[in-house]
């Protein structure tokens, strides 16, 4: 799992290249084109694919083998929190980030607690968004609130 790996020459020499396969999880379209179109902006990151709810993102992330899923927590048919303790059973490998409306430090705590390794404000995605996904690929905790400090929830 973890990215597909290719080499590449370079005027430097052979060059390694990771791709971080992510899954976008969001009920809104608009939100996961957004979404899309900044992570899309990284060298080395593919969106594979896109789900709706909660229980698409289960079925898609067995299907596609995504390294990091973007999951939002409000969703219809089975919400976020719910779809991160099914997936974390299935792939304890897979990385989970939530972006989410939710600026409430006991939401991020139970987002952790369910095992996601992120957890971002939507309002502050354009800022937090390619930190938080680099540092859940690379296997750490990534966590921001609007303007809260945060340091025991970590």
């Amino acid at each position: 799992m973890w990215g597909d790996t290719s080499s590449r020459f370079s005027s430097g020499g052979l060059t390694t290249t990771v791709t971080v396969r992510i899954l976008l999880v969001d009920d809104h379209p608009i939100v996961r084109q957004g979404l899309k179109t900044i992570l899309e902006g990284h060298s080395g990151w593919e969106v594979i694919g896109e789900a709706s709810d909660g229980a698409e993102a289960v079925e898609k992330a067995g299907r596609l083998q995504p390294d990091v899923i973007v999951l939002d927590v409000t969703m219809p048919t089975m919400n976020g929190l719910e779809a991160c303790r099914l997936l974390r059973k299935q792939t304890p490998l897979l990385e989970i980030l939530f972006v989410t409306q939710h600026d409430s430090p006991h939401m991020m705590r139970e987002a952790l607690e369910a095992g996601a390794r992120g957890y971002v404000v939507k309002s502050n995605a354009a800022r937090d968004l390619l930190e938080a996904v680099e540092a859940v690929s690379e296997h750490r905790v990534f966590t921001a609130l609007n303007s809260r400090d945060i340091a025991g929830l970590r």
